[in-house]
Formats: C-alpha cells, sequence, structure tokens
C-alpha cells in the first residue's frame, strides 16, 4: 500500500510538473502575443508616423512655395494706388545734380563735387530742372543726369535764396524729359501720405515713404543768411543728403513739395518747400532770374511759453513776443514795441517789455513759425495787414504796411 501510496503521490507530482509546465508555456505564449501585439503596433505606429512625416514635409514643401509665390506677388497699395506703379510713372522724371566748388585752403585752389537731386517741370512748353538753390549754389560745371544714366551740362537761369529754389536749362534732347505735375499746396493736412524720390548719398532713384507730419514750420539755412524759411512742410519720410531737390509727391504722383533740409542726427525728421512757393515763384525765376516779393515786418522774438506768461504776469501763454525792432523797418514804421529788460525764466534769459502779437488779419499766431508762415503765405511787399497786440495786458490792433525784405546777396 506504501508502495501503492508512493506511485500515487508520484503521479500527483507529475501532474503538478506537467501543469506548472503547461503554465509557463502558456505564459510564454500569451507574453510572445502580447510583445508581438506592442511590437506590431509600434512598427505600425513607426510606419504611420513616417508617412505623416512625409505627408507634412510634402505640405510643407508646397506651402512653401505658395508662400514664395505669394511673397514675389505682393503688391503695396494705399487705397487703390499701387506704390511700384507710382515709382515706375515718376521715376524718369528725378534726376541727379552734380557740380563742383572752388574752394581756397592752405593748398591753394581746390574744387568740391556737391550732389542733389532734382525734377523735371514744363514751363510753357520749355522743360526746366527745378531744386534747392543750395545744391547748386556757386557751383561750376553742372551736370544732369537722367534715370537712364544719360548726363549733360546745365546752367542755372534763377534762384531764390530765401524759399531755396533753383531752376536750371539743361542741353539735352526733348526725349529725355518727362514733366512732373505741380499742384497746390493748400489743401494738404497732417497725416497725409507722402512719397520722396531723390538720390541720398549718391544712390540715385531711391523712394522712401511717409506722411506730413506737420505744416507751417520755419527753417534756417545757410543761403537765406539771418533771415528764416517759412511755411516749410516737415515729413516722416526718409531724407538724406543728397534727396535736396527731390519731389516729394502725393500718392497720384505729384508735386506738393521740394525736399530740401534734415534736422541732424534726427529720425523721420525732414522738410520740404510748398509747392504753393514753387507755382507762386515760377515764373519770375525763369523770366528775370530771381524772386523779390517776399514780405518784411523787421522784427524779432520769441515764441510765448507759460513760464514768460507767468514771469510777464499775463494771461496769455501763446503768440510771439517782439524781442527787437528793426530801425526803418515796416514794424517800427507802424510803432510795435520791442523789449528793453532781460530776465531769467527758468534756464534761459529772455528780452521782455515788448509787445506780444497774437493776430494777424483775424488768424491766430501761436508761436513764430505761425507768423512767419502766415506771411509768406498770404501776403507780398506793400500789403496792409492788421496786427493784434498785447501791450502792458492791453489788446491793440495796429496797422502794418509791409516792406520787401532786403536782398540775400
Amino acid at each position: 500500500m506504501e508502495v501503492v501510496r508512493m506511485n500515487e503521490s508520484l503521479e500527483i507530482k507529475k501532474k503538478s510538473k506537467n501543469k506548472t509546465i503547461l503554465m509557463f508555456v502558456s505564459i510564454g505564449v500569451a507574453t510572445m502575443l502580447i510583445a508581438g501585439y506592442f511590437v506590431g503596433g509600434s512598427l505600425n505606429s513607426l510606419a504611420t508616423s513616417s508617412t505623416t512625416k512625409s505627408t507634412q514635409q510634402q505640405g510643407n514643401i508646397l506651402e512653401n512655395n505658395t508662400t514664395q509665390k505669394e511673397i514675389h506677388n505682393i503688391t503695396y497699395y494705399y487705397n487703390s494706388t499701387s506704390l511700384a506703379q507710382v515709382y515706375n510713372e515718376v521715376k524718369d522724371s528725378v534726376v541727379v545734380i552734380t557740380g563742383y566748388v572752388l574752394q581756397y585752403s592752405f593748398f591753394g585752389r581746390q574744387y568740391s563735387e556737391v550732389q542733389g537731386s532734382g525734377f523735371v517741370y514744363e514751363y510753357k512748353h520749355d522743360m526746366v530742372v527745378i531744386t534747392n538753390k543750395h545744391v547748386v549754389n556757386d557751383a561750376e560745371n553742372i551736370t544732369v543726369t537722367f534715370s537712364n544714366g544719360n548726363g549733360y551740362p546745365a546752367t542755372v537761369i534763377g534762384s531764390d535764396a530765401y524759399s531755396d529754389l533753383a531752376v536750371l536749362s539743361v542741353e539735352a534732347p526733348t526725349e529725355e524729359f518727362q514733366p512732373l505735375t505741380i499742384i497746390s499746396s493748400s489743401t494738404l493736412e497732417v497725416g497725409d501720405p507722402v512719397v520722396a524720390i531723390g538720390s541720398p548719398f549718391g544712390l540715385g532713384g531711391t523712394m522712401t515713404t511717409g506722411i506730413i507730419s506737420q505744416l507751417g514750420r520755419t527753417i534756417q539755412d545757410s543761403v537765406a543768411g539771418n533771415f528764416p524759411i517759412a511755411n516749410i512742410i516737415q515729413t516722416s519720410a526718409a531724407i538724406n543728403p543728397g534727396n535736396s531737390g527731390g519731389p516729394l509727391l502725393n500718392y497720384q504722383g505729384e508735386v506738393i513739395g521740394i525736399t530740401t533740409a534734415i534736422i541732424q542726427n534726427s529720425n523721420g525728421l525732414g522738410f520740404a518747400v510748398p509747392s504753393n512757393t514753387i507755382l507762386r515763384e515760377i515764373d519770375s525765376l525763369i523770366t528775370t532770374g530771381s524772386y523779390d516779393q517776399h514780405p518784411w515786418v523787421g522784427i524779432s522774438g520769441t515764441d510765448m511759453t507759460y513760464a514768460i506768461a507767468q514771469t510777464l504776469g499775463v494771461d496769455v501763454t501763446y503768440g510771439w513776443l517782439i524781442t527787437q525792432v528793426t530801425d526803418g523797418g515796416a514794424a517800427a514804421q507802424a510803432g510795435l514795441q520791442g523789449g528793453n529788460d532781460q530776465v531769467r525764466v527758468i534756464d534761459e534769459w529772455v528780452i521782455i517789455g515788448g509787445d506780444i502779437i497774437i493776430a494777424v488779419d483775424g488768424t491766430r499766431i501761436i508761436n513764430g513759425d505761425t507768423f512767419m508762415s502766415y506771411l509768406e503765405e498770404h501776403t507780398i511787399p506793400n500789403q496792409t495787414i492788421t496786427v493784434t497786440i498785447l501791450r502792458n495786458t492791453q489788446t491793440q490792433d495796429i496797422t502794418v504796411i509791409l516792406k520787401q525784405r532786403p536782398s540775400a546777396s
């Protein structure tokens, strides 16, 4: 029996061993199946990922190609105006002006080259080039080069230092001239878009854009001596040395000014003589060689401020405080008074005691720019104007008969 029991025990052990083997085999198979599933899934995922990546790459290539095509086809518009079209229509009308100025130094006689810009204008069927006086002032051997590279000799036939304008006659064939249209600047407003084309640093045909930043500015230029150039346009269009004399245009390609000056080391502070000045003077410049209709009052002054008003004990913080009256001038003959005392206002010395101009012919005068720009735009010599002043806290109207500004030469 013990044997039997022993056999039974052995049988039980064998069965138990077989079950264990089967269990391990089953686990192994299951493990292989599961591993196969995941491996297969991973391979499938990798294949799918690879396919997706390839598709994305193809999509990116297509997108990049489309973007590049779109970039090449971009056209910039203002309302319905294409800037490229404006440039193409006017670029052949803008010229490069070169001349040589004789100078004397320790080494003797030397010539220095001057360069600027200009544009073609038709005056009574005659073709001329308009530029700044300071571009050709005292220059010899002046040449005008058109956009196609053809250059020709030129001669100054008229100029005006007080508006920094000059007109040139060019010895070139008729087909070279592509005249621009000059329109009135009276309707210009701050914020209007503008285009400047010229030759900054000799880079001919350069176009920049901006807006009209302000109107009625006053600037100083060496060609005008001690007198200011008034009624100037301020623009944000980039202007650099060499731009002088080039046209300032609206988006229809019409001349609304002529670029003339910048403030050194500034950013976006350019100035242009308005087209109204050109239209007013062009006939005289071409037919007589000069322009002599600038009005003259004969005073110097300083802009009123709140601090000056506090010092003077007046309630007017705007206007132009007369500091000096020129003997024999229109102001002196009309009885306008200059200052007689000097006081320190905050960090500067100011001559006080003179009349404060607050209006001319009913137009409010905010500062010296407003006063001089009004005279330049609306008056001529021998014209009678009414100047409203503040004298000893009392308002008065003074009649002034304007005179002709002395010659700049």
